[in-house]
Parts: C-alpha cells; structure tokens; sequence
C-alpha cells in the first residue's frame, strides 16, 4: 500500500466520523429551534437598523452573544463531551475547528 493509499484509510474514517458528529450537531440545534430563533433574531436587527446600515461583521458581532445564549443545555454537554474527546486525542482538535467554523458559516449563509 502507497503512502497516499494508507492516508486515505487513515484519514477517510475521521471525515466520515466528523461528518456524522457534524449532522448530529446540527439536527440538534434544529430540533430545538436554535436556527429559526437565530434567523428571526437577524431579521430583527436588519429590521431595526435598516439593511443599507448593516454589515455582514456587524450582523456578526450583534448576533454571537444571543447565539451562544441560545444553545440549549443538551447541545452544550455534548459539545464539552466533545471537547473532552479532543482534549484526550489532540490530532483530532484541528478537525473540529473546522468543524465548529464550518457549521458557523452554513448557519450565517442559510440565514442569507
């Protein structure tokens, strides 16, 4: 087997893993109605100071304090299980960065 081969089966297995840690993640934050809020939470500050006034940055900055809020319990616990998982397999913590950045921008682009 190739170096290139032997990644692959190394690797394959931890984006398949990350994938269903991320469709878990997000059916989670759905299921409790975290984006609806978030997207309705948006709609109100566009709303309030007018969309020629407000920019992506500020969007961002408005909402991140009421999305972390937000969160419910039961997402939190799994994430700090997560996080406790990563701490405990430090190759894996680069992953879930991007993960956990990844599923940011898919909320702030389906906000859009």
């Amino acid at each position: 087997m190739n170096k290139d081969a032997q990644m692959r089966a190394v690797i394959n297995p931890k984006l398949t893993e990350r994938e269903c840690v991320k469709e878990l993640l997000r059916a989670k934050l759905i299921e409790c109605g975290w984006k609806d809020q978030l997207k309705s939470h948006c709609k109100e500050v566009i709303k309030e100071k007018g969309l020629e006034h407000v920019t992506v940055d500020d969007l961002v900055a408005e909402i991140t304090p009421k999305c972390r809020a937000l969160v419910p319990d039961s997402v939190k616990e799994l994430l700090q299980r997560i996080r406790t998982f990563l701490a405990q397999h430090a190759a894996f913590k680069i992953e879930f960065r991007l993960l956990f950045c990844g599923l940011f921008l898919k909320v702030e682009l389906a906000i859009n």
